[in-house]
């Protein structure tokens, strides 16, 4: 694939919260605000771009039997790194992410594009795929946190809107709230889409990275 279709995956095709459906928890909680929704999107992005890049430089070294673990110490300590310039340069985000910025660790977003794509790629490519689905994660968050903001509080990035800002609906600042744009947006890209941003045969066995290890495979059954 070129760079272009590279990036434009990550963005649209393989949306990671919009079309995949991975990294939902901080889709839903951390998007009450835009601003807050904004920055675990760039903070995500921060991490999956060291974590691919590492990852990808280190593809031939690390030994496949022991490449989940390392994997879970490179992305814990980008992390790390995270954590520690919110907090020394913008405390107010650092404070109001909580406990979902060092869960930033676990997120499957970034362990699903080092597992199917950094693996298995160059480094530039891992870049150029890191640079895409964080910008798609991103636009999710915000997209997401946006619609919630102005319906729940009648403000856009903390600004109060006119008519919106009297007369607001708190319920979508809440959980069911959540939900229920998260529901709307795929929704809608999913008819923008015809239904065809992911076709079913990418879900086969096929178009599987580890098809080749399958537990049918090394049992020896029918597929």
């Amino acid at each position: 694939m070129s760079k272009l279709t590279i990036l434009k995956n990550g963005i649209i095709k393989e949306n990671p919260v919009l079309v995949l459906a991975l990294g939902l928890c901080p889709a839903l909680a951390v998007s009450t605000r835009a601003t807050d929704a904004v920055g675990i999107g760039i903070a995500t992005t921060f991490v999956l771009l060291g974590s691919n890049l590492v990852i990808s430089a280190l593809r031939t070294i690390i030994p496949g039997k022991v490449r989940i673990p390392c994997y879970m110490v490179l992305i814990a300590g980008f992390t790390t790194i995270v954590q520690m310039l919110l907090r020394a340069y913008v405390l107010t985000l650092y404070q109001a992410l909580g406990i979902f910025l060092p869960l930033i660790t676990i997120n499957c977003i970034i362990f699903g594009r080092a597992e199917m794509f950094a693996r298995k790629n160059t480094v530039a490519n891992s870049l150029v795929d890191a640079v895409g689905v964080g910008a798609g994660f991103t636009l999710a968050m915000f997209a997401i946190g946006g619609v919630r903001e102005i319906l729940g509080n009648g403000t856009l990035l903390g600004i109060g809107l006119p008519v919106l800002s009297q007369f607001h609906i708190p319920v979508f600042v809440l959980a069911p709230g959540g939900f229920v744009v998260l529901g709307l947006l795929i929704a809608i890209v999913n008819k923008a889409s015809s239904g065809k941003a992911i076709k079913k045969k990418d879900f086969g066995c096929d178009g599987c990275h580890s098809s080749g290890v399958c537990g049918k495979r090394l049992l020896g059954g029918a597929e």
